[in-house]
């Protein structure tokens, strides 16, 4: 697990966390968040046990994570830390 500092790196099922997170927040709070992994991004619900795949941009990882949320959800606001 990450903490998002930024020389920090963390493996986690077959995935290096570089360290940079983007935490993405709904009208009701953290949703979210999005990691950068030495291959891409990887992203989590805030449900979720693990990280889910990896995607090539920050951009596709955004769009995989809010098409995961519920139907009609909100584009989440997402704040890098």
């Amino acid at each position: 697990m990450s903490t998002g500092t930024t020389n920090e790196t963390t493996t986690r099922a077959d995935r290096t966390l570089t360290g940079k997170t983007w935490v993405a927040f709904g009208p009701a709070g953290a949703v979210g968040s999005i990691h950068g992994t030495e291959g891409g991004y990887t992203f989590k619900l805030i449900a979720d046990a693990d990280f889910r795949g990896v995607y090539p941009t920050l951009e596709v990882a955004k769009s995989a994570l809010h098409a995961s949320l519920l139907p009609g959800a909100e584009w989440p606001e997402f704040r890098e830390h």
